[in-house]
């Protein structure tokens, strides 16, 4: 799908830049899998990276959508907003993520990505 990769590894932060800067110029969107600490970036919107991760093994609960801001400082940069984060049978009933533990387990995964 598109431009969209699964970040396994470390990813710089010019690199960030340059995912923000070709998809919505200051930001970026991520779904992070937190059972496998990966991401997937570079899509349009988050349903399609959260179906290249489906596709890739992932499963749907392990899966919360995020908005990386490479310009502003940790933890700052991610933003808990994306319509693939409403799971009523999760206890999440919003787009952000509700549950400060889950939001601190996401945070851990993408801050270990960030070289």
């Amino acid at each position: 799908m598109e431009s969209i990769r699964i970040i396994n590894g470390k990813i710089t932060t010019p690199e960030l830049k340059k995912i923000a800067v070709e998809k919505f110029g200051d930001m970026f969107k991520a779904v992070v899998d937190l059972e496998r600490s990966i991401m997937a970036v570079g899509g349009e919107m988050h349903a399609d990276e959260e179906a290249v991760l489906l596709e890739s093994g992932s499963k749907q609960a392990d899966l919360w959508g995020i908005n990386i801001y490479p310009d502003l400082s940790w933890p700052e940069m991610v933003e808990f907003d994306s319509m693939i984060n409403i799971r009523p049978n999760q206890g999440n009933r919003s787009r952000s993520v509700e549950d400060s533990a889950m939001r601190d387990r996401i945070l851990a995964v993408v801050r270990n990505l960030l070289s």
